[in-house]
């Protein structure tokens, strides 16, 4: 990790994981390496772990069935731990889940720590559930993830597929947090990838101060339900934490 000019950077490799309490009025921006990079996103409300991303409310609030700029993570009580700001992507995945030690190892090959060190070849469960463990949560906390860089589209008879090309090197992703909030990363494989060989795409994610979210910001004005997930989630920093929002 490095910090300079109050900017925190870190890189996480292909198959690393990170976690971390991020205060409200953050902004993450996630830059990948090269193409084949699949971020598993987790996110909670850092003071109260049973509120965390809701996909359900967050999808149907917003009327899609994935995520870009404009877009926000709800929360299952009705707020907005995060908001998308900017997105050179265009389409981040909802449905997808994380990928597991079976079908990697049945996809890759089986490998192992004492083997192979750093170089082995990591799953979204285990690695989200080494995060979840190290900061006093459990498997029952488990949910469904956002896969940051990566697409879904169904086809005709309703069976999902991952669209190989959709990012290059360079592209990028900015949250802004809404609330103080916990977030869990898995830089490991989309379930659904295809490759042959296990992705060796770096994720780099820096956090930095930002601009309080204004009453005309676009992802206020994005719709209707948007609006009033931001009035809930300014209601609830002030009776909580106070000060102005």
């Amino acid at each position: 990790m490095e910090l300079s000019n109050g900017i925190i950077s870190k890189n996480i490799p292909a198959g690393g994981k990170w976690s971390a309490l991020i205060k409200r009025g953050k902004e993450i921006t996630f830059t990948v390496s090269n193409a084949g990079a699949n971020v598993s996103l987790l996110i909670y409300n850092a003071h109260d772990f049973a509120e965390r991303y809701n996909m359900p409310d967050s999808l149907k609030a917003q009327y899609t069935a994935y995520l870009t700029k404009r877009n926000v993570l709800m929360s299952d009580q009705g707020r907005v731990l995060a908001s998308i700001t900017k997105d050179s992507v265009g389409w981040h995945d909802t449905l997808g889940g994380y990928s597991t030690k079976t079908q990697i190892d049945a996809q890759f090959g089986v490998t192992t720590y004492q083997e192979s060190r750093n170089e082995r070849y990591c799953n979204g469960e285990d690695n989200l559930l080494i995060e979840l463990f190290r900061n006093g949560l459990s498997r029952r906390d488990l949910g469904p993830v956002v896969n940051l860089f990566s697409k879904v589209i169904c086809d005709e008879d309703g069976n999902m597929h991952l669209v190989s090309d959709h990012v290059k090197a360079g592209d990028s992703v900015t949250l802004r947090t809404e609330m103080d909030v916990f977030i869990a990363l898995s830089n490991t494989p989309h379930p659904l990838t295809k490759a042959e060989m296990y992705p060796q795409a770096a994720v780099v994610v820096e956090v930095r101060d930002t601009p309080p979210t204004s009453l005309d910001d676009p992802c206020v004005l994005h719709r209707g339900e948007n609006k009033r997930a931001f009035e809930n989630t300014w209601e609830y920093v002030q009776l909580t934490q106070g000060g102005v929002c």
